[in-house]
């Protein structure tokens, strides 16, 4: 009995491997890691926003609307669950991509503002927030590319047979992933150009 046993269980994880049970479980798991880096320079992102906000607030009061942009901007990223079950679900997912895209266009604005005020700019605080945000957007399109490479490679694993037959049979789906015209928006992060004119402040 003991024999057929470890025959069949031997059998088992030869049909498996076979069918590509063992590679799925790879590259899952990399998409698990992926999506994990891509939240901790989020994660980064988003703890520098109060400071930079703060910074600028003391130099630029009067640009209410670009300071509340970001705040809530900030504050409606912070209200998604990004557990790890978020990349099986697109339309989480989707959610998740537009809040996201919501703060890299409103710190685009507050960088923006920030060109009117001289002082703003050579504060010392500013300018080292500043290269702070430039470094965790380009980590965050290192992050993300490399999430969307792994999303493709097992997207395109599952889908061909027969591993799409184990894929079925253990219920694991394709992922969602990053739209093209995201990258495009970021493959443009914030500039840190301290060399710059500084431009005279708007008459108020």
């Amino acid at each position: 009995m003991r024999v057929l046993k470890l025959m069949s269980l031997t059998f088992a994880a030869l049909l498996l491997g076979g069918c590509g049970y063992n590679t799925i479980q790879t590259q899952d798991e990399a998409v698990k890691a992926g999506w994990s880096e891509v939240l901790n320079q989020y994660q980064r992102r988003a703890d520098l926003v109060p400071n930079l906000v703060n910074v600028v607030k003391g130099y630029a009061d009067q640009e209410k609307a670009v300071l509340l942009g970001v705040t809530e901007a900030r504050a409606k990223v912070g209200t998604i669950q990004a557990t790890p079950a978020l990349i099986n679900d697109e339309a989480a997912f989707k959610k998740f991509q537009s809040a996201q895209g919501e703060l890299s266009s409103a710190l685009k604005s507050l960088l923006a503002v920030s060109e009117n005020y001289p002082n703003l700019k050579s504060d010392q605080n500013f300018r080292d927030l500043q290269a702070q945000l430039e470094g965790t957007e380009n980590r965050i399109t290192v992050a993300r590319n490399r999430y969307i490479a792994s999303v493709q490679e097992y997207n395109t694993t599952i889908r061909k047979f027969p591993v799409n037959l184990t894929a079925m049979v253990f219920k694991y789906a394709t992922k969602p992933n990053f739209a093209v015209e995201n990258e495009a928006a970021l493959a443009k992060p914030p500039v840190v150009d301290f060399g710059a004119t500084p431009a005279t402040p708007p008459a108020r």
